[in-house]
């Protein structure tokens, strides 16, 4: 099977199987999606989902933020991971977004990158998720199951998959492919231990054939 064969196959499935994929992440606004996710980092959807009512009610917009403290904020997010930077992140992020962007979140990876806690990650799920643009935000999961699938080849990091990804998925399911390969990665290709016996893109996946290959031989 060749690249443009294994990409097409695990389209195909995934749009058979999970037409619908979306973010776990509980939002009602741009503003919300850009404290979950720089929330979420390192953290599960779950635990901010859990976290994320209380502090959307009492911060609900960049101003209300902006114009809160340290102290006040911590106490919203102390269950999650790293809170003390994350608490200084949320703070920077929304004066600035108060301050340069007229407390509008950004519409592209340029100007969300310049906010504290914004990584290229967290600015492609923006630009993916809240404006439809086809940028593939690469976490842990699309990372490790990317390659698994054989989807990419020898990218040593973030960057070198999301271009790996970008250029060989068709435009029009990137956004939808990010979910697909987050989804897969969080429920059946997990980190240890993944679920094969589960996982219906067995046929086309390097890491099941050469486990099978190993295991065959012995």
């Amino acid at each position: 099977m060749n690249k443009k064969e294994r990409y097409e196959a695990v389209i195909n499935y995934f749009i058979k199987h999970t037409p619908f994929a979306e973010t776990e992440l509980v939002y009602n606004n741009p503003f919300q999606l850009l404290m979950a996710v720089i929330l979420s980092a390192q953290c599960t959807d779950k635990r901010i989902n859990m976290v994320t009512p209380e502090l959307f009610k009492n911060f609900s917009t960049p101003d209300k933020l902006a114009n809160t403290d340290f102290e006040t904020l911590f106490p919203y997010i102390r269950s999650i991971s790293y809170p003390n930077n994350k608490t200084k992140h949320l703070l920077g992020m929304a004066a600035m977004l108060v301050a340069d962007f007229n407390g509008k979140v950004p519409d592209n990876i340029n100007d969300l990158i310049k906010l504290p806690g914004v990584g290229r990650k967290t600015a492609n799920v923006m630009v993916s998720v809240v404006y439809n643009q086809p940028a593939m935000a690469v976490d842990t999961h699309v990372f490790r199951v990317s390659a698994r699938l054989g989807l990419t080849v020898n990218a040593k990091t973030p960057l070198a998959t999301e271009m790996q990804l970008i250029k060989n998925i068709p435009s029009k399911y990137i956004s939808t492919a990010h979910h697909w390969l987050i989804l897969h990665g969080r429920y059946i290709c997990v980190a240890r231990n993944p679920k094969c016996e589960q996982c219906g893109l067995r046929d086309y996946c390097k890491y099941y054939q050469s486990k099978t290959t190993i295991k065959n031989s012995l």
